[in-house]
């Protein structure tokens, strides 16, 4: 077995650790549909409007990971389009809020969710209470006027953002609610937008640089329901692994941590195709850093270039947090972590490891067995938890 094939066993191990349940996929497929149909059923208030519910997030990227507290929800990111016969003209951020409140509150009722619906800035939060404790937050928004779209795609074209597909992408984009905007309570045209579509179709094309036939990816396709967390390419893996190192590494310090989008963003940028996942990991950790802009907008969405998803570091009410900083030293850290998992070749040392930067049970058995090394001596699976306050402490602001 070549030292590749060890990484990469060694890898799907820790992988292994942080993968959803698929029961947590069909429930939350199960949930999302549900309301799909609520929404589009004769008797809703909403239908006369043509009501789209997708997907959006890890959950639709297929990059979601188990949290590290066992206890913790399941958050599902959803969006409500209403796409016909509503508009920017007709109704304000409140109102179309409300209305979309209104039928969300008829199917806790009908569903019998006890807990109230918790309106957030951006969103309606629904939370679900039963064996597999999920909390959906839906994102009410309209589809982006044609002005406005060309605005959208002449940015993209402009920023060199996989012009290929710049059109088809930015023609998913939508205007959505948002009760800081200053004109939340009045007809006006300056909604704030957003493309979680569009930044879906990006990651698929992206992910689509893998030249297979199994993970050739179409994306004119609709973004409808939660298709690709059964394709893990080299992409949807490495971002899984850094997500669950973020995690664990900014423990103690939580506000300072990388934000997932800006992860997945960097990593889908660096990401050239790689069908071996220790060359894709090792070039993504490489050239990740690279593609941070050197002025603002630090990290533009792929999908809108003008917003920056790193406009925190620079905001004078997170300068305390010290986020650019924070990122680097993540950075660095977790090329080093990688860099020592895969010069290990003690499997004691290794599980230890692996334990101690990605929370994840190792099983040393397993992994002898699998690396060609079992000791005639090991007869049982030999398995550490490790204890949070045992976890090396992160840098802190």
């Amino acid at each position: 077995m070549n030292t590749d094939e060890q990484r990469k066993i060694i890898i799907d191990h820790i992988i292994n650790g942080l993968e959803l349940p698929e029961s947590a996929y069909d429930k939350a497929k199960e949930r999302y549909e549900d309301l799909g149909e609520w929404f589009s059923r004769k008797e809703s208030e909403v239908s006369v409007n043509n009501p789209h519910i997708f997907s959006q997030g890890s959950f639709c990227l297929g990059t979601a990971i188990r949290p590290i507290d066992e206890n913790e929800e399941y958050d599902l990111d959803l969006a409500c389009k209403l796409r016909y016969d509503i508009s920017k003209k007709t109704h304000t951020q409140e109102g179309l809020k409300k209305l979309i409140c209104a039928e969300l509150e008829k199917y806790r009722i009908a569903r019998g969710i006890k807990t109230l619906i918790e309106p957030k800035h951006r969103c309606l939060r629904l939370d679900y209470q039963d064996r597999l404790r999920f909390h959906i937050d839906i994102v009410p928004c309209i589809p982006m006027n044609e002005s406005g779209l060309r605005m959208i795609s002449e940015s993209i074209d402009r920023a060199c953002f996989d012009k290929d597909i710049a059109k088809t992408i930015a023609q998913t984009t939508v205007s959505i609610t948002d009760d800081r905007h200053p004109g939340y309570k009045s007809i006006c045209d300056n909604w704030n937008s957003s493309n979680p579509e569009g930044y879906a179709m990006w990651f698929q094309h992206r992910m689509s640089l893998l030249k297979t036939e199994s993970h050739t990816v179409d994306v004119r396709a609709q973004v409808d329901k939660i298709p690709m967390f059964k394709k893990k390419t080299p992409l949807q893996r490495v971002v899984q692994l850094l997500k669950r190192h973020r995690d664990n590494w900014s423990s103690d310090n939580p506000d300072s941590k990388p934000i997932s989008i800006i992860i997945t963003t960097l990593a889908a940028r660096a990401y050239k195709g790689e069908d071996n996942i220790v060359t894709a990991l090792e070039n993504i950790l490489n050239g990740m850093a690279g593609f941070v802009n050197a002025v603002k907008p630090f990290v533009p969405n792929p999908v809108d270039p003008k917003e920056d998803f790193a406009d925190r570091w620079y905001k004078q009410e997170c300068l305390h947090l010290r986020l650019k900083e924070s990122f680097d030293c993540w950075i660095y850290q977790v090329q080093k972590d990688f860099q020592h998992i895969k010069t290990i070749t003690d499997i004691e040392q290794l599980c230890t490891l692996i334990e101690r930067k990605f929370l994840v049970r190792a099983n040393i058995v397993e992994l002898k067995e699998r690396l060609g090394k079992m000791d005639s001596s090991s007869k049982t699976a030999k398995t550490y938890v490790i204890k949070r306050e045992e976890v090396p402490k992160p840098w802190r602001a």
